[in-house]
């Protein structure tokens, strides 16, 4: 740096403008020269000469008012304030302005319940999915009408009830008539689906505020196969193996990849070993919404109100002896078993995403940004290999290589699917569902996308700053991959931009 004008002494000096004096001290740094330091308007004005020297400073302190509201990039410089505070990624350098990130402020599920069985057997789907829609707005404080769209990830359901349901599900849950909703069907994605979808939204500019959420409720609304299918689908290979059964799909993985099923069965175990841990250990408590229902007694009809709280289908004694001696579920010498295969599944979540500036000005903590979504085509007949082309596809598509991510939520459809794309991708078991997965929690197929953002996003915040991106996938059946690409919201807060306070200063004290 040039002794002739020292930087502390300019950012001590303008104390007001010392965003932008660290923003030009980082643009002095990456583009070393001092032309570029001595033709901003800070310098300039620092000068104090003439009315061009006026007009440059009415200009910075425009461009620091717009700044401290947050409300729009500052433009002179292809530097952004996250990448001069940031700087610990070079594949990561964001161009648009934070204050236009979407992000993430609450992530809420309920608990997973086995299908028929479970501890919502008796809970209408609607009473599902209010508990957590009214849990996203009363935790942080948010008024309903606030939000400009409610989109809810279902398969099963016929489109037009759901729909209907969901609806009536927002009014039990407080929203006004003035807030809309809809429902929207990838089918095992549809509750990942949700959120990519008002991510998109919020950023075309479309509302500042809305809400992805998940439902299923496979108690009452069963998977089934086309029971007429077009005479043409002989004719044609891949679609024809679109009506394949899932578990079919799931053997052929297995075969055509090379994984047993003494990996597949260790998987489960594994998977059923961090559940349990994860809820003897309090963890769930942070996602999950107690849901307020009854059980009714099938030999007297008499209703007995419970609190559902905890995930019932986890099996904590689950080993490989006992798995071994169970028979293949869908082909006499095939692997797939039904300990080896994602359980059928009730259960609901809910995602509250708004633009970053509008969280700011609410003051509310950011649980995480989203950064990226990529849905993918793969062959029908392995249906479950869509991570392994998903996830590299959202990976990409947020300016990061795959070794950037430091966890990652794939849903464990089938185990063979899970095992194979690990192995694809070359993953640390250590760093891929940490807390367990659809194998033990169950999958309720609309919901699990919603429930894997709030699982993955507290769980980077438990983290802390040793885990700063995060990838969510999972298989879709008829031959799909999706896959989502979020940041620790107190990983940005940390670089760049946390909080106002009394001194009107808005970077966070990491940042300074």
């Amino acid at each position: 740096m040039s002794p002739d004008i020292p930087l502390n002494f300019i950012g001590s000096f303008f104390g007001p403008l010392k965003i932008h004096y660290l923003i030009i001290r980082c643009v002095y740094k990456y583009e070393g020269t001092r032309s570029v330091v001595f033709n901003n308007p800070i310098f300039i004005c620092a000068g104090l000469k003439g009315k061009k020297e006026e007009l440059i400073m009415e200009k910075a302190i425009e461009r620091q008012r717009v700044l401290l509201e947050h409300l729009q990039p500052i433009r002179s410089s292809s530097i952004t304030p996250s990448v001069c505070l940031a700087g610990d990624s070079s594949a990561y350098h964001r161009t648009s302005a934070f204050g236009d990130d979407v992000v993430i402020v609450a992530a809420y599920r309920t608990a997973i319940c086995k299908a028929k069985r479970g501890g919502f057997k008796d809970t209408l789907s609607d009473d599902l999915l209010a508990p957590v829609l009214k849990a996203v707005v009363e935790k942080t404080n948010l008024n309903p009408s606030e939000v400009g769209d409610i989109v809810v990830g279902t398969v099963l359901a016929p489109g037009s009830i759901r729909a209907m349901e969901c609806r009536m599900a927002a009014f039990y849950a407080g929203f006004p008539d003035t807030v809309p909703i809809r429902t929207v069907n990838r089918q095992c994605s549809s509750g990942l689906q949700a959120v990519a979808d008002v991510a998109a939204a919020i950023k075309a500019g479309f509302y500042d505020i809305g809400i992805g959420a998940g439902l299923e409720f496979m108690t009452v609304d069963n998977i089934g196969l086309v029971v007429k299918a077009n005479p043409k689908v002989d004719a044609f290979a891949q679609a024809r193996d679109c009506l394949l059964p899932m578990g079919i799909t799931s053997e052929n993985v297995a075969q055509r990849f090379g994984v047993t099923r003494l990996e597949q069965d260790q998987a489960a175990v594994i998977s059923h070993q961090r559940a349990a841990a994860a809820t003897a250990s309090g963890k769930f408590k942070d996602e999950i919404i107690p849901v307020l229902t009854k059980i009714v007694d099938p030999q007297t009809g008499n209703e007995k109100p419970v609190v559902i709280s905890v995930d019932d289908g986890i099996r904590p004694t689950t080993n490989l002896t006992g798995l071994a001696k169970l028979k293949p579920a869908f082909k006499r010498d095939g692997a797939t078993t039904a300990g080896n295969s994602s359980q059928v599944s009730d259960g609901a979540a809910a995602v509250l995403l708004m633009k970053r500036s509008v969280a700011m000005q609410k003051g509310l903590p950011i649980l995480g940004v989203f950064r990226s979504f990529a849905a993918v085509g793969v062959d029908p007949a392995v249906m479950g290999i869509g991570p392994a082309v998903a996830i590299p596809a959202a990976v990409k598509s947020a300016g990061l290589e795959l070794n950037n991510i430091d966890l990652f939520e794939i849903n464990e459809a089938f185990a063979s699917q899970y095992v194979y794309c690990q192995k694809k991708l070359n993953l640390d078991p250590e760093n891929v569902n940490v807390n367990g997965g659809a194998l033990a929690l169950g999958h309720p197929l609309g919901a699990t996308g919603a429930r894997c953002v709030a699982t993955l996003l507290h769980e980077m915040k438990r983290r802390g700053k040793d885990c700063r991106f995060g990838v969510i996938s999972m298989c879709i059946g008829s031959g799909m991959g999706a896959a989502a690409v979020f940041e620790r919201g107190d990983a940005v807060d940390d670089l760049c931009n946390a909080r106002a306070n009394n001194n009107n200063n808005f970077l966070s004290k990491d940042a300074k």
